[in-house]
């Protein structure tokens, strides 16, 4: 069972971190393709899709996390921390509101944070998790 617990904390800590390191990287590419005659201003499909790509990912392991996790509290954090992350992507497509870079990368590291300490503390002891037990 700790197993399946810590893979999928694992993949939520990979998915994060690939999450920030691509907001990190989006505004040297704007730099990059700044200088490029046929930069048409915006960043590139393929670059964008990327963004969802890490939320579908991590949609996945915050289920399984919050499916395994021996703490009840882990859940609504998991699922509050998501649909934020979830949120300000969104949100940086469609522009409903001005919010700073700096929202996706707390949104992504409290994420990223929760994964890690599920993963060193929140671990079940048999198959059957005890949540309810707390």
């Amino acid at each position: 069972m700790n197993l399946t617990i810590s893979k999928s904390d694992t993949l939520g800590v990979f998915a994060g971190t690939l999450c920030i390191l691509h907001c990190f990287a989006t505004p040297f590419l704007f730099v990059a393709l700044a200088g490029s005659a046929s930069y048409g201003g915006e960043a590139p499909l393929w670059w964008l899709s990327i963004s969802y790509i890490f939320l579908g990912i991590s949609f996945f392991a915050v289920y399984r996390s919050t499916q395994t996790t021996s703490r009840s509290f882990m859940k609504p954090l998991f699922w509050v921390s998501w649909i934020v992350l979830s949120f300000v992507i969104v949100n940086e497509q469609f522009e409903w509101l001005e919010l700073a870079e700096m929202f996706s990368y707390l949104a992504a590291f409290i994420l990223v944070g929760l994964h890690l300490y599920n993963r060193r503390y929140c671990q079940c002891e048999s198959d059957h998790c005890c949540v309810e037990n707390e």
